[in-house]
């Protein structure tokens, strides 16, 4: 059974950082996953902000490229967000998701994610 469980969620001021992270167990062996960090504000879709392959190549909502990186270990068991000049309106609580890697696609509907941790939420000020 996959688990994903986030971390490092807290208040920031507008312009300050912010590193999330995200511990993955129960992974099958010899299968490639693709992960994402989503966001959802309140009354918003929970929307994709950045994903990383199975092989390292990473994509970026367009209102996050810059100021989001996101990352894997090389165990690819632990997923890192890193967030600088925050912004209010990343204002959210931040999931953490998994899903197979079948062929070498990562879907970016949330749909396609089967695994999804609890959420840590990020509050940032102005």
């Amino acid at each position: 059974q996959v688990t994903l469980v986030e971390s490092g969620g807290g208040s920031v001021q507008a312009e300050g950082s912010l590193r999330l992270s995200c511990e993955a167990s129960g992974f099958v062996g010899g299968s490639a996953y693709c992960m994402s960090w989503f966001r959802q504000a309140p009354g918003q879709e929970r929307e994709e902000v950045a994903g990383i392959r199975s092989e390292g190549s990473a994509r970026y909502a367009d209102s996050v490229k810059g100021r989001f990186t996101v990352s894997q270990n090389s165990a690819k068991n632990t997923l890192t967000l890193e967030i600088d000049s925050a912004k209010p309106e990343d204002t959210a609580m931040y999931y953490c998701a998994a899903q197979v890697e079948y062929g070498g696609n990562c879907y970016k509907s949330r749909h396609a994610f089967s695994y999804w941790g609890q959420g840590t939420q990020v509050t940032v000020s102005s």
